[in-house]
This record gives structure tokens, sequence and C-alpha cells, in this order.
């Protein structure tokens, strides 16, 4: 297939590239959009709907204090539509965030639907998970959904194969992700910004766990000369060895001084372990969705605050008060919210999650600027992979 090659409309995302760690390939660096600047490494809190699921916009800035969060494509353009979010001026003014955004194009979404979509070159037929009703997402219309929504940083819309895959389906959905690709591109560049800043375009990389695919894929997609790029189709129940090694693979290729972005991505073991190999960005709904069932994360294990152990306790919730809520309750008094269904505990349990995956990303990236970044990870892993 001939090379497509992107020419930006202009150089919108700044992406400097502080230090490298000297025993991995970790890296520090900074993208700057017109929101804003965004430290790397960085995790990203998923708001899939215009929202952090459980969390207020004040208790996101001012506690949590991402740089940046995720919506998505998908979910937005089903509800509440988006003519509702053009009337509000975007989602940053219709959700009341002034931080970046990033888009998922959908195309996970679209894989996670199985027997409610039909996939076709021309794009995907899809059945509405909440009312039924037939839809149609094309490389073009996605391009045109996103630009409305109004995120800073805006996804290619590609397919996301299962896992596991047969290598020439495989092989067959990353030539189509790749075609998708120049059609978004081509559309991109006649479409021209919805509101009053800019918005940056990431390609993904494609092809399962085969690495002659990945290296094939990583290859096309270094050559679109995009300002940032991103890796799709793992953590979708793979081994976490095999994906390690399509990430490592994907990094050697795709270009260092491009932001990296490895899509819905994990644990927080996973996420340092893809820090070493040269990854900047990530999202997961993990933090929240088990903090919505009592699973918290600590720099010393996982604790399922429901276990009767806890019923006693009244240690805070975790003494390094990364968060408010760390310090001002109880490992006792969040079991008895969980126990007895109120509300106040998933909040609390999300507060802490989404404060502890902030942290662990932030030091990780102190710890790259001081260079004994390697040393500190090894350290952690150990430390996090426990039931506490």
């Amino acid at each position: 297939m001939q090379l497509f090659i992107f020419a930006p409309i202009n150089n919108i995302l700044k992406f400097n590239l502080h230090h490298t760690d000297p025993k991995s390939k970790a890296r520090a660096g900074t993208m700057v959009t017109d929101h804003g600047a965004i430290e790397t490494p960085i995790f990203m809190p998923v708001g899939t709907v215009g929202s952090v699921k459980s969390v207020h916009q004040r208790e996101l800035k001012e506690d949590i204090n991402p740089d940046i969060i995720l919506g998505n494509t998908y979910h937005l353009f089903l509800r509440p539509k988006t003519e509702i979010i053009k009337k509000a001026g975007g989602l940053h003014k219709f959700m009341g965030w002034d931080r970046n955004i990033l888009t998922d194009s959908g195309g996970y979404q679209v894989y996670s639907l199985s027997g409610n979509r039909k996939i076709k070159e021309e794009g995907v037929k899809f059945k509405s998970h909440i009312d039924g009703s037939m839809h149609l997402f094309t490389p073009e219309n996605v391009m045109e959904i996103q630009r409305v929504i109004g995120a800073d940083i805006i996804m290619a819309f590609d397919e996301c194969t299962p896992y596991p895959c047969d290598y020439r389906y495989a092989e067959r959905s990353m030539h189509m992700t790749h075609r998708w690709l120049e059609r978004c591109i081509t559309h991109l560049e006649k479409t021209p910004f919805e509101y009053d800043y800019s918005q940056t375009f990431f390609p993904i990389v494609q092809g399962s766990t085969y690495t002659d695919l990945r290296k094939r894929s990583a290859e096309y997609i270094a050559g679109v000369g995009a300002e940032g790029n991103a890796i799709g189709g793992l953590s979708v129940g793979e081994p976490a060895e095999e994906m390690y090694a399509m990430t490592e693979v994907v990094c050697e290729i795709l270009p260092e001084d491009k932001p990296r972005y490895l899509m819905g991505v994990g644990t927080p073991i996973n996420i340092l372990e893809n820090i070493a190999l040269g990854i900047d960005m990530f999202d997961c709904v993990m933090p929240t969705r088990n903090a919505r069932n009592g699973m918290l994360f600590t720099a010393h294990g996982t604790i399922n605050i429901k276990n009767k152990k806890w019923e006693d306790d009244f240690s805070p919730v975790d003494e390094m008060g990364i968060t408010f809520v760390d310090l001002e309750y109880s490992k006792a008094y969040l079991r008895h919210l969980f126990i007895a269904k109120e509300y106040l505990g998933k909040q609390i349990a999300t507060i802490h999650n989404l404060g502890f995956y902030l942290w662990l990303t932030r030091e990780a990236r102190k710890h790259i600027l001081a260079g004994d970044f390697t040393e500190w990870k090894d350290r952690m892993v150990k430390q996090m992979d426990k039931r506490l």
C-alpha cells in the first residue's frame, strides 16, 4: 500500500522531551495544547459520557488534578447527542472543564458491541445500546463528530481486533484501519475547527499480538507524520507479557519526538512496565470501575474494602494521604458505607483510586528526571503485587 503522508494544518501540539531514563526507555516530557500543558507520563481519567463517574469536577480538578481527561465519541454521539454539545459550545463548556480532553473515536466501543454491529469497508453499522436504533460510523463522520465534541486530542477511527485473533483476520483488519486512517486525514483537512482552539489528531497502530503485523502497522503510522501516535488493540484479554512485547516492538519504531499513547491500559503495574518501554499516555476505566466495587489500589498492594478484616480497622484509608479522602475517612467507615450500599463509599473509593493513579505517574516522572526510575519501578512493582 502506498504511504499516505499527513500534512498537518499547523503545528498544533508542542511536545518537548526532557529526559530519558538511563536503564530503560522511560521518558519525561511536556505536551502543550491550547488548553494547557500536559506533563508526561500521564494517566487520563476516563469521563466516558462527559463525567468521570462518582466525581465532581471540583474534586477532579482540585484533588485528583489531572492535566487531561478522556471522553468517548460513541457514547457522547448517542447521548446527549452532538447537537446538544454544539449548542453548549463544545464538551469543555458543557461539562465545565477548562483543561485538556481527549476523545476515543469509538472503535473500541464498536468492537465491544460484537453481535450488534456489522463492519464493512464503508464503516460500521451498529445498534445503539440505549434504544436499539441503527447508526453508521464512517471515518468521515467520526471526524466530524469529534470536531463538534471539541476535544483537544482526537483519535482516528480504527477496528480493534479481539483476542485471540486469527492472523489473516488481524492482517485484513490492520489494512482496513490504515485505509480508514487515510479517509480520516483527507476529511479532517477539509473540516475546519468548530471552536476557537485547535485539535490534534492521533492515528492508531493495530496488528493484534503478531510481531510482524505490529511492525508493519507501526512503520505505516510513523510514516504518516501525525503529531502523536497511539497503540490500540491491547489490554483486550491477552497476557501481560504479550502486551509488553507488542508495546516494545511498536515503541522501537514510533518516532521518539512524538508522544505515544497506549490505549485502555491498565493496572498500576501495567502502567509502570509500559512507561519503562517508552509510553507517555494512558487511560483505563479500572481505577473508577474497581473503586465502585470496593477495590482500592495503594503503593503497598490492593485492598478489598468489603472484606471483614477491615470491619474494625480505624486507620486511615491510606496513610500516604494523596487525596483528602485518604486521611479524613477510616477503612472501617469506608467498609461500612459499602456494606450499607451508600453512594458515598463509591465516591471516596473513586477519588482515592484516581488520586493514586495520578500520583503513580507523577512519581514515575520525578524518578525519570532524577535518573533512578528503574530501581524505583522495580521496588514499586514488588510492593503493589500484593493483596492486603
